[in-house]
């Protein structure tokens, strides 16, 4: 598995110059952070790095995808990852903080791999469906007494429980309006 990890040392190396980043990372064990996570593809992260005496800043794009279930059929659903993010490390603490959200340097090591594992984590919607329902791997979609309702499907009828409540509102709006 490829890190994303330098020290400082080599980082400066690059002061005032390019610092292309182009690899394919592996980040296999985000299953273990988020269990609906079936599987993760390897992440492209392309972009830069801005390196001078006081701060390094990365400008990233990641792309790639999640396999999540559906959550109406439980199927795997390919989810694509394609983000680009700017994480700037401060390397002294006397530099002014400007509205963007800083880290700290631990030690003397850039590692970027705790980060695009948040940033990972937090693309996970709370759900995704799928658009082959009638898949065989699919949950099923009714039973006895049962079925799921589209929201597309879904009529407008109202519950008769509730149509007492219905005639209610009516008649408010009937009285307001005299």
């Amino acid at each position: 598995m490829i890190h994303l990890k330098w020290t400082l040392n080599q980082l400066q190396k690059y002061r005032n110059k390019e610092f292309p980043i182009d690899e394919m990372v592996r980040i296999d064990d985000l299953k273990k952070d988020d269990p609906t996570i079936r599987e993760v593809s390897p992440m492209h992260i392309t972009g830069r790095g801005d390196i001078d005496s006081a701060k390094v800043t990365f400008h990233l794009k990641m792309e790639g995808y999640l396999i999540l279930p559906c959550s109406r059929t439980l199927v795997d659903v390919k989810f694509p990852i394609n983000v680009e993010t700017t994480e700037t490390f401060l390397l002294q603490e006397s530099v002014i903080q400007s509205e963007e959200e800083t880290h700290r340097v631990n030690g003397d090591v850039i590692d970027l791999t705790p980060i695009i594992r948040e940033i990972l984590l937090l693309e996970v919607p709370m759900q995704v469906y799928s658009d082959d329902v009638d898949s065989e791997d699919a949950a099923p979609q009714s039973g006895k007494d049962w079925e799921v309702i589209s929201e597309d499907t879904k009529s407008d009828k109202i519950d008769p429980r509730l149509a007492g409540l219905a005639k209610f509102f009516d008649e408010n709006k009937s009285s307001s309006e005299s």
